[in-house]
Protein backbone atom coordinates (compact mmCIF):
# COMPACT_ATOMS: atom_id res chain seq x y z
CA UNK A 1 0.00 0.00 0.00
CA UNK A 2 1.84 3.43 -0.82
CA UNK A 3 2.17 5.80 1.88
CA UNK A 4 0.27 9.01 2.36
CA UNK A 5 2.13 11.76 0.63
CA UNK A 6 3.91 13.46 3.15
CA UNK A 7 3.89 17.58 4.03
CA UNK A 8 6.65 17.90 0.60
CA UNK A 9 4.35 16.51 -1.50
CA UNK A 10 6.42 13.03 -1.83
CA UNK A 11 4.34 9.65 -1.83
CA UNK A 12 6.84 8.11 0.97
CA UNK A 13 7.50 8.50 4.49
CA UNK A 14 9.61 11.99 5.40
CA UNK A 15 12.41 10.25 6.80
CA UNK A 16 12.81 8.32 3.40
CA UNK A 17 12.50 12.07 2.03
CA UNK A 18 16.06 13.74 1.48
CA UNK A 19 16.22 17.42 1.67
CA UNK A 20 18.91 19.85 1.06
CA UNK A 21 18.16 23.09 2.84
CA UNK A 22 19.74 26.21 1.49
CA UNK A 23 21.34 27.70 4.51
CA UNK A 24 22.73 31.04 4.40
CA UNK A 25 22.86 31.81 8.00
CA UNK A 26 19.80 33.94 8.50
CA UNK A 27 16.83 33.24 10.36
CA UNK A 28 14.38 32.06 7.67
CA UNK A 29 16.72 29.47 6.32
CA UNK A 30 17.57 28.16 9.92
CA UNK A 31 13.88 27.50 10.45
CA UNK A 32 13.31 25.76 7.61
CA UNK A 33 15.72 23.75 8.15
CA UNK A 34 14.40 23.13 11.59
CA UNK A 35 10.92 22.43 10.78
CA UNK A 36 11.78 20.01 8.10
CA UNK A 37 14.32 18.12 11.00
CA UNK A 38 10.86 18.38 13.61
CA UNK A 39 8.71 16.84 10.75
CA UNK A 40 10.78 13.58 10.54
CA UNK A 41 13.01 14.51 7.01
CA UNK A 42 16.75 13.30 5.86
CA UNK A 43 17.80 16.99 6.12
CA UNK A 44 21.43 18.06 4.70
CA UNK A 45 22.12 21.58 5.26
CA UNK A 46 24.46 23.71 2.39
CA UNK A 47 25.82 27.10 2.64
CA UNK A 48 27.10 28.78 -0.34
CA UNK A 49 30.25 30.84 0.29
CA UNK A 50 29.37 33.30 -2.41
CA UNK A 51 32.05 36.02 -1.77
CA UNK A 52 35.01 37.60 -0.02
CA UNK A 53 34.59 35.90 3.41
CA UNK A 54 36.90 38.27 5.43
CA UNK A 55 35.60 41.58 3.94
CA UNK A 56 31.73 40.27 4.55
CA UNK A 57 32.58 39.10 8.29
CA UNK A 58 33.18 42.88 9.07
CA UNK A 59 29.60 44.14 7.30
CA UNK A 60 25.96 43.78 8.90
CA UNK A 61 23.54 42.55 7.19
CA UNK A 62 25.31 40.64 4.81
CA UNK A 63 24.83 36.74 3.83
CA UNK A 64 26.37 33.59 2.48
CA UNK A 65 30.02 35.35 3.98
CA UNK A 66 31.91 35.28 6.99
CA UNK A 67 29.85 35.07 10.03
CA UNK A 68 27.31 33.94 8.54
CA UNK A 69 28.77 30.51 7.31
CA UNK A 70 29.76 30.32 11.02
CA UNK A 71 25.75 30.53 12.32
CA UNK A 72 24.50 28.28 9.44
CA UNK A 73 26.91 25.76 11.13
CA UNK A 74 26.00 26.31 14.47
CA UNK A 75 22.53 25.84 13.66
CA UNK A 76 23.14 22.39 11.57
CA UNK A 77 25.01 21.17 14.58
CA UNK A 78 22.08 21.96 16.85
CA UNK A 79 19.96 20.13 14.61
CA UNK A 80 22.11 17.27 14.44
CA UNK A 81 22.22 17.36 10.48
CA UNK A 82 24.98 16.99 7.85
CA UNK A 83 26.50 19.96 7.07
CA UNK A 84 28.53 21.27 3.73
CA UNK A 85 30.19 24.53 2.53
CA UNK A 86 30.09 25.16 -1.06
CA UNK A 87 33.04 27.44 -2.58
CA UNK A 88 30.67 29.31 -4.95
CA UNK A 89 32.54 32.42 -5.13
CA UNK A 90 33.87 32.36 -8.75
CA UNK A 91 30.46 31.27 -10.08
CA UNK A 92 28.62 34.27 -7.73
CA UNK A 93 31.39 36.35 -9.30
CA UNK A 94 30.57 35.78 -13.27
CA UNK A 95 27.13 35.11 -12.86
CA UNK A 96 26.01 37.78 -10.44
CA UNK A 97 29.22 40.85 -9.62
CA UNK A 98 30.06 40.81 -13.14
CA UNK A 99 26.47 41.16 -13.99
CA UNK A 100 25.32 43.76 -12.10
CA UNK A 101 28.55 45.91 -13.25
CA UNK A 102 27.78 45.33 -17.12
CA UNK A 103 23.79 46.07 -16.56
CA UNK A 104 24.97 49.34 -14.81
CA UNK A 105 27.09 50.26 -17.78
CA UNK A 106 24.64 49.62 -20.22
CA UNK A 107 22.55 52.36 -18.43
CA UNK A 108 19.97 49.76 -16.98
CA UNK A 109 19.18 49.46 -13.30
CA UNK A 110 20.01 45.61 -12.01
CA UNK A 111 18.03 43.21 -10.10
CA UNK A 112 21.46 41.15 -8.60
CA UNK A 113 18.86 39.03 -6.18
CA UNK A 114 17.19 37.44 -9.31
CA UNK A 115 20.28 36.84 -10.94
CA UNK A 116 21.70 34.18 -7.75
CA UNK A 117 18.47 32.69 -7.38
CA UNK A 118 18.81 32.32 -11.30
CA UNK A 119 22.24 31.10 -11.65
CA UNK A 120 23.79 30.12 -8.44
CA UNK A 121 21.11 29.43 -5.80
CA UNK A 122 18.47 27.20 -8.33
CA UNK A 123 20.91 26.50 -11.07
CA UNK A 124 24.32 24.90 -9.39
CA UNK A 125 22.76 24.45 -5.75
CA UNK A 126 20.01 22.34 -7.39
CA UNK A 127 21.99 20.53 -9.02
CA UNK A 128 24.80 19.91 -6.22
CA UNK A 129 21.36 18.75 -4.55
CA UNK A 130 20.57 15.91 -7.34
CA UNK A 131 24.05 14.79 -7.04
CA UNK A 132 23.38 14.32 -3.48
CA UNK A 133 20.43 11.85 -3.94
CA UNK A 134 18.07 14.42 -2.51
CA UNK A 135 14.47 14.23 -3.26
CA UNK A 136 13.50 18.04 -2.87
CA UNK A 137 15.36 21.26 -2.32
CA UNK A 138 13.96 23.52 0.23
CA UNK A 139 14.86 27.21 0.76
CA UNK A 140 13.51 29.83 3.13
CA UNK A 141 12.76 32.20 0.94
CA UNK A 142 8.73 33.53 1.02
CA UNK A 143 6.60 32.52 -2.12
CA UNK A 144 4.80 29.86 -1.85
CA UNK A 145 4.27 26.74 -4.45
CA UNK A 146 1.20 24.64 -4.93
CA UNK A 147 -0.12 21.74 -7.42
CA UNK A 148 -1.94 22.89 -10.18
CA UNK A 149 -3.89 20.91 -12.57
CA UNK A 150 -0.93 21.22 -15.34
CA UNK A 151 1.84 20.89 -12.58
CA UNK A 152 3.04 23.06 -9.51
CA UNK A 153 2.52 26.49 -9.87
CA UNK A 154 3.84 29.54 -8.21
CA UNK A 155 1.76 31.25 -5.86
CA UNK A 156 2.65 34.89 -4.01
CA UNK A 157 3.50 34.06 -0.19
CA UNK A 158 0.73 34.85 2.86
CA UNK A 159 2.78 37.44 4.34
CA UNK A 160 1.79 40.52 1.65
CA UNK A 161 5.05 42.61 3.40
CA UNK A 162 7.48 39.52 3.06
CA UNK A 163 6.32 38.11 -0.53
CA UNK A 164 9.49 37.49 -2.68
CA UNK A 165 7.84 36.44 -5.99
CA UNK A 166 8.61 39.18 -7.59
CA UNK A 167 12.40 37.93 -7.17
CA UNK A 168 11.96 34.28 -8.19
CA UNK A 169 10.00 34.89 -11.73
CA UNK A 170 13.21 33.68 -13.08
CA UNK A 171 12.43 30.02 -11.38
CA UNK A 172 11.06 27.74 -14.42
CA UNK A 173 8.60 24.81 -14.31
CA UNK A 174 11.18 22.06 -14.00
CA UNK A 175 12.98 24.07 -11.26
CA UNK A 176 9.61 24.07 -9.41
CA UNK A 177 9.37 20.14 -9.27
CA UNK A 178 12.28 20.17 -7.61
CA UNK A 179 12.39 23.18 -4.98
CA UNK A 180 10.04 23.52 -1.75
CA UNK A 181 9.51 26.99 0.05
CA UNK A 182 8.06 25.56 4.13
CA UNK A 183 7.73 29.44 5.32
CA UNK A 184 5.13 30.42 2.16
CA UNK A 185 2.30 30.47 5.03
CA UNK A 186 4.02 31.78 7.52
CA UNK A 187 4.42 35.43 8.73
CA UNK A 188 7.77 36.91 9.91
CA UNK A 189 6.72 37.33 13.10
CA UNK A 190 5.65 33.72 13.78
CA UNK A 191 9.14 32.67 11.89
CA UNK A 192 11.17 34.48 14.65
CA UNK A 193 8.96 32.92 17.32
CA UNK A 194 9.35 29.22 16.70
CA UNK A 195 13.29 30.17 15.97
CA UNK A 196 13.40 31.43 19.60
CA UNK A 197 11.22 28.31 20.30
CA UNK A 198 13.68 25.79 18.77
CA UNK A 199 16.87 27.37 20.52
CA UNK A 200 18.08 28.67 17.19
CA UNK A 201 20.91 31.48 17.34
CA UNK A 202 19.71 33.02 14.85
CA UNK A 203 16.39 34.02 16.74
CA UNK A 204 17.18 37.91 16.87
CA UNK A 205 19.71 38.15 13.78
CA UNK A 206 18.56 40.92 11.84
CA UNK A 207 18.18 40.21 8.08
CA UNK A 208 19.98 39.95 5.67
CA UNK A 209 20.51 43.35 3.21
CA UNK A 210 19.22 43.18 -0.51
CA UNK A 211 22.58 43.51 -2.21
CA UNK A 212 24.85 41.59 -0.17
CA UNK A 213 27.97 42.18 -2.04
CA UNK A 214 28.11 45.79 -2.11
CA UNK A 215 29.66 47.50 0.71
CA UNK A 216 27.92 50.77 2.36
CA UNK A 217 25.84 50.48 -0.39
CA UNK A 218 28.01 52.19 -2.80
CA UNK A 219 27.14 50.45 -5.98
CA UNK A 220 29.33 52.67 -8.30
CA UNK A 221 32.51 51.38 -6.57
CA UNK A 222 31.71 48.05 -7.46
CA UNK A 223 30.94 48.69 -10.91
CA UNK A 224 34.65 51.12 -11.33
CA UNK A 225 36.41 48.09 -9.44
CA UNK A 226 34.45 45.39 -12.08
CA UNK A 227 34.18 47.30 -15.44
CA UNK A 228 36.87 50.56 -14.91
CA UNK A 229 35.74 51.53 -18.73
CA UNK A 230 32.06 52.03 -17.78
CA UNK A 231 32.44 55.25 -15.85
CA UNK A 232 32.66 57.85 -18.48
CA UNK A 233 31.83 61.42 -17.65
CA UNK A 234 29.03 63.04 -19.60
CA UNK A 235 26.33 65.39 -20.34
CA UNK A 236 22.61 66.19 -17.93
CA UNK A 237 20.73 67.24 -21.20
CA UNK A 238 16.82 68.16 -20.93
CA UNK A 239 14.32 66.19 -23.47
CA UNK A 240 15.62 68.58 -26.49
CA UNK A 241 19.27 68.45 -26.35
CA UNK A 242 20.30 71.24 -24.64
CA UNK A 243 23.26 70.87 -21.67
CA UNK A 244 22.31 71.83 -18.37
CA UNK A 245 25.21 70.31 -16.61
CA UNK A 246 28.12 67.32 -16.25
CA UNK A 247 28.34 64.17 -14.47
CA UNK A 248 30.82 61.21 -14.01
CA UNK A 249 28.87 58.46 -14.78
CA UNK A 250 25.74 57.22 -16.22
CA UNK A 251 26.30 54.73 -13.41
CA UNK A 252 25.41 56.64 -11.11
CA UNK A 253 21.71 57.37 -12.32
CA UNK A 254 18.46 55.40 -12.69
CA UNK A 255 15.63 56.04 -13.80
CA UNK A 256 13.11 58.36 -11.70
CA UNK A 257 15.54 59.53 -9.85
CA UNK A 258 16.04 63.06 -8.77
CA UNK A 259 18.40 63.74 -6.58
CA UNK A 260 22.58 64.20 -7.22
CA UNK A 261 21.69 65.83 -10.93
CA UNK A 262 23.55 69.03 -9.94
CA UNK A 263 20.48 71.04 -11.24
CA UNK A 264 18.84 73.67 -9.16
CA UNK A 265 17.17 76.88 -10.01
CA UNK A 266 14.13 75.29 -12.58
CA UNK A 267 10.96 75.82 -12.45
CA UNK A 268 9.63 72.27 -11.24
CA UNK A 269 12.00 69.50 -9.93
CA UNK A 270 13.71 67.87 -12.50
CA UNK A 271 13.89 63.52 -12.88
CA UNK A 272 16.15 61.37 -14.91
CA UNK A 273 14.03 59.86 -17.87
CA UNK A 274 16.67 58.31 -19.43
CA UNK A 275 20.08 56.89 -19.78
CA UNK A 276 21.86 56.81 -23.23
CA UNK A 277 25.27 54.89 -21.87
CA UNK A 278 26.50 54.79 -25.53
CA UNK A 279 26.85 58.61 -25.29
CA UNK A 280 27.34 59.12 -21.83
CA UNK A 281 23.85 60.94 -21.30
CA UNK A 282 21.62 61.67 -18.77
CA UNK A 283 18.13 62.66 -19.96
CA UNK A 284 16.35 64.86 -17.60
CA UNK A 285 12.69 65.98 -17.47
CA UNK A 286 9.40 66.73 -15.07
CA UNK A 287 7.48 64.04 -13.55
CA UNK A 288 5.15 64.38 -15.72
CA UNK A 289 7.25 62.55 -18.54
CA UNK A 290 8.01 59.57 -15.90
CA UNK A 291 4.51 58.31 -16.98
CA UNK A 292 4.35 54.72 -18.99
CA UNK A 293 1.96 53.39 -20.99
CA UNK A 294 3.97 50.25 -23.08
CA UNK A 295 7.02 48.38 -22.06
CA UNK A 296 8.66 46.44 -24.00
CA UNK A 297 10.36 42.87 -22.50
CA UNK A 298 12.83 40.55 -23.14
CA UNK A 299 13.62 37.18 -22.31
CA UNK A 300 10.18 36.57 -20.66
CA UNK A 301 10.10 33.25 -18.35
CA UNK A 302 6.62 31.44 -18.46
CA UNK A 303 4.87 29.77 -15.69
CA UNK A 304 1.81 28.79 -18.16
CA UNK A 305 1.06 28.37 -21.32
CA UNK A 306 0.61 31.42 -23.63
CA UNK A 307 0.48 32.40 -26.84
CA UNK A 308 -2.28 35.05 -27.04
CA UNK A 309 -2.88 38.66 -25.54
CA UNK A 310 -4.09 38.28 -22.04
CA UNK A 311 -5.15 40.54 -18.99
CA UNK A 312 -3.70 40.30 -15.65
CA UNK A 313 -1.98 42.62 -13.29
CA UNK A 314 1.72 43.45 -13.55
CA UNK A 315 4.42 44.84 -10.86
CA UNK A 316 7.51 46.94 -12.95
CA UNK A 317 9.33 47.51 -8.84
CA UNK A 318 9.10 45.22 -6.10
CA UNK A 319 7.88 47.33 -3.51
CA UNK A 320 4.96 48.66 -6.01
CA UNK A 321 1.55 46.66 -5.93
CA UNK A 322 0.34 44.81 -8.72
CA UNK A 323 -1.60 46.94 -12.01
CA UNK A 324 -3.47 46.32 -14.68
CA UNK A 325 -2.32 45.39 -17.42
CA UNK A 326 -2.68 43.57 -20.99
CA UNK A 327 0.44 41.26 -22.26
CA UNK A 328 0.81 40.53 -25.03
CA UNK A 329 3.71 37.33 -26.17
CA UNK A 330 6.10 38.64 -28.64
CA UNK A 331 8.59 35.65 -29.46
CA UNK A 332 10.95 35.45 -26.55
CA UNK A 333 9.59 38.60 -24.94
CA UNK A 334 6.50 40.50 -24.76
CA UNK A 335 4.79 43.55 -24.80
CA UNK A 336 2.55 45.06 -21.94
CA UNK A 337 0.09 47.93 -21.95
CA UNK A 338 -0.25 49.54 -18.53
CA UNK A 339 -3.90 50.50 -17.99
CA UNK A 340 -2.74 52.76 -15.69
CA UNK A 341 0.46 54.43 -16.43
CA UNK A 342 3.28 53.82 -13.90
CA UNK A 343 6.19 56.28 -12.86
CA UNK A 344 9.64 55.35 -12.96
CA UNK A 345 10.08 51.98 -15.56
CA UNK A 346 13.56 51.33 -15.70
CA UNK A 347 15.62 49.33 -18.21
CA UNK A 348 16.92 46.26 -16.31
CA UNK A 349 14.16 45.91 -13.57
CA UNK A 350 11.49 42.87 -14.32
CA UNK A 351 7.51 43.34 -15.05
CA UNK A 352 6.43 39.79 -13.12
CA UNK A 353 2.52 38.91 -14.22
CA UNK A 354 -0.01 37.66 -11.50
CA UNK A 355 -3.35 35.91 -12.40
CA UNK A 356 -4.55 36.92 -8.72
CA UNK A 357 -1.89 35.12 -6.18
CA UNK A 358 -0.51 33.19 -8.92
CA UNK A 359 2.97 33.89 -10.38
CA UNK A 360 2.01 33.63 -14.35
CA UNK A 361 6.14 34.62 -15.67
CA UNK A 362 7.84 37.80 -16.35
CA UNK A 363 10.53 38.97 -18.22
CA UNK A 364 13.28 42.08 -18.35
CA UNK A 365 12.65 45.48 -18.96
CA UNK A 366 14.22 47.03 -21.99
CA UNK A 367 12.63 49.95 -22.58
CA UNK A 368 9.64 52.00 -21.74
CA UNK A 369 7.25 54.03 -23.76
CA UNK A 370 6.11 57.67 -22.19
CA UNK A 371 2.21 57.64 -21.42
CA UNK A 372 2.43 60.88 -23.72
CA UNK A 373 3.77 59.46 -26.64
CA UNK A 374 1.78 56.17 -26.58
CA UNK A 375 -1.19 57.82 -26.76
CA UNK A 376 -0.44 60.08 -29.65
Amino acid sequence: MTAARNSLGFAKEPRETRVVVAMSGGVDSSVTAALLKRDGYDVIGMTLQLYDAGAAAKKKGACCAGQDIHDARRVAESLGIPHYVLDYEARFRKAVMEDFAATYARGETPIPCVACNEKVKFADLLVTAIELGADALATGHYIKRAEGADGPELHVAADPARDQSYFLFRTTREQLDFVRFPLGDMPKSDVRKLAAELGLITADKPDSQDICFVPSGNYASIVEKLKPDAVKPGDVVDQSGNVLAQHDGVIHFTVGQRKGLGLSGNEEPLFVLKLDAANARVVVGPRSALATKTVTLRDVNWLTDQSASFECTVKVRSMRPPVPARVTPMGAGAVVELLTPEESVAPGQACVFYDGSRVLGGGWIARGEPARMAAE
